[in-house]
């Protein structure tokens, strides 16, 4: 007999994160919500969930940065990733032109910028875009919020207009995490979270550790450090799985320049479909 798995989920149900989640795991599932990012994870370190899926960074409005400062902290390791395509939706009691107010979060105010804009619709932030359509179910015709299809159906709110991202090619990236590793497959990415130390060129000398070893860096960007004010993380994704013995002189040699180090995970490399 198969065990359900249970996934931990930032939002209400509808949300994107939840739709990522049903798309990634085959089977039965239970998908469990949470109001934080905090809590996603905290419900799997304390075994409540067997993962936590944790949105990263999206094609139109670039890195989630709660997701990122929330891995800082967390005791998971990432074993997968999804991309995921995001539709959005204008959903409301009302018409077009009824409409002067919009709640969603924030990532999608900003993947509908246009629209918004050509409109002139006042926008009002929420925790989550499926909880937004909750929030204006029983409100004036003039308000609506931007969510998926699906949470206009689950809610039973109507949808006003289909396709409002500035780019039909809208893609999230989600984060599987657990307490467990993931062995290596052949086909694998590796995140890490590092601080440099305060001495010139030092930057220079980790990104061309990669180079002099042949290691395909795909993403590298900078957090500011919570608790100190113009001191930054660095979040850095490349090819490979911690396991490889070329990774593990690089992660060896990494040590040497950087004041704080963390693998993040290795997993299977995700196809954009």
């Amino acid at each position: 007999m198969s065990i359900m798995n249970k996934i931990s989920f930032q939002g209400e149900n509808g949300a994107y994160s939840q739709s990522a989640a049903q798309k990634n795991f085959h089977g039965e599932i239970e998908t469990i919500s949470c109001s934080t990012f905090k809590q996603v994870i905290e419900h799997t370190e304390g075994e409540k969930t067997n993962y936590s899926i944790l949105p990263i960074e999206n094609s139109i409005e670039g890195t989630v940065g709660e997701s990122y400062d929330a891995l800082y902290s967390s005791n998971l390791y990432a074993v997968g990733e999804i991309y995921h395509k995001i539709e959005h939706c204008l959903i409301g009691n009302g018409s077009l032109e009824d409409v002067d107010t919009v709640y969603s979060h924030p990532q999608a105010l900003g993947q509908c910028r246009n629209f918004l804009q050509n409109y002139s619709y006042k926008t009002v932030p929420t925790y989550d875009t499926a909880g937004s359509v909750k929030i204006i179910k029983d409100l004036e015709k003039n308000n609506a919020c931007i969510a998926s299809r699906n949470a206009a159906h689950i809610y039973n709110v109507p949808i006003i207009k289909e396709n409002i991202e500035n780019e039909s090619n809208n893609y999230t990236r989600f984060l599987i995490l657990s307490k467990e590793k993931k062995d290596a497959t052949g086909k694998d990415k590796t995140s890490i979270i590092f601080s440099i130390k305060h001495e010139p060129g030092t930057l220079y000398q980790i990104i061309k550790r990669f180079s002099d070893h042949k290691v395909n860096l795909t993403k590298i960007e900078s957090r500011p450090k919570i608790g100190t004010a113009w001191e930054y993380n660095f979040y850095v994704d490349f090819i490979g799985h911690e396991s490889n013995e070329n990774i593990k002189q690089i992660l060896t040699e990494l040590k040497e320049d950087t004041s704080f180090l963390k693998i993040i995970g290795s997993y299977p490399i995700a196809e954009l479909c």
